[in-house]
């Protein structure tokens, strides 16, 4: 692939973002092709070296933030007639509450499963705490007589403990990957108003 089409390419990718953004992206990465191809780089390698098209966009859509995103795309591309003017405010009455309903449903969704989360968390905690003091209680008994109660206590605060670590990996793995969601649904939100500039 030579310059020019990673560059036409890349510039088809950011459609949607704002101009000024899309126009120092494009500089960036020609720049980067220019100062390779002075190192003694040929075209095509330099352009190899810097990566795929898609995953390069991807990228920086990614990285581009929701607000200017949206900001791009709701920017009116004409001035708005007065009947379209009219008809917004006569159509806020039903689509204002919904728009918001959907935010709030999202919002709500989010914060039950960060709950859950939460509560994945109290129960690693509370593994860990209650095997401890079961096992001291353990040690209590087994110095105050209670040699087998002892014993008992002791190994039931290991398993306590043992469930508690277990349960440390699970937590673990379910907020990575619940991190790794959110961020792929902001990328996947983000490309899906690009994509849509597009039109």
């Amino acid at each position: 692939m030579t310059k020019q089409e990673f560059i036409a390419g890349l510039k088809q990718g950011l459609v949607g973002l704002p101009q000024e953004d899309i126009e120092e992206h494009l500089a960036f990465y020609s720049e980067m092709i220019d100062d390779m191809i002075e190192d003694g780089i040929s075209e095509e390698e330099a352009v190899a070296h810097i990566g795929e098209v898609e995953k390069i966009s991807s990228q920086i859509i990614g990285e581009t933030s929701l607000s200017k995103i949206v900001k791009e795309k709701i920017k009116p591309k004409r001035k708005l007639r007065a009947w379209e003017i009219v008809l917004i405010v006569l159509g806020s009455p039903l689509w204002f509450p919904i728009t918001v309903s959907i935010i709030l449903v999202l919002l709500a969704l989010y914060i039950s499963f960060a709950a859950v989360l939460i509560s994945i968390w109290a129960v690693f905690v509370s593994l860990v705490f209650s095997g401890i003091f079961t096992a001291l209680g353990g040690v209590v008994y087994a110095f105050s007589g209670s040699a087998l109660k002892g014993i008992a206590f002791v190994g039931a605060g290991m398993v306590l403990i043992g469930l508690g670590i277990l349960s440390f990996f699970l937590c673990k793995a379910i907020t990575k990957g619940t991190m790794k969601g959110t961020k792929l649904f902001f990328i996947r939100l983000k490309e899906y108003f690009v994509k849509k500039g597009e039109n």
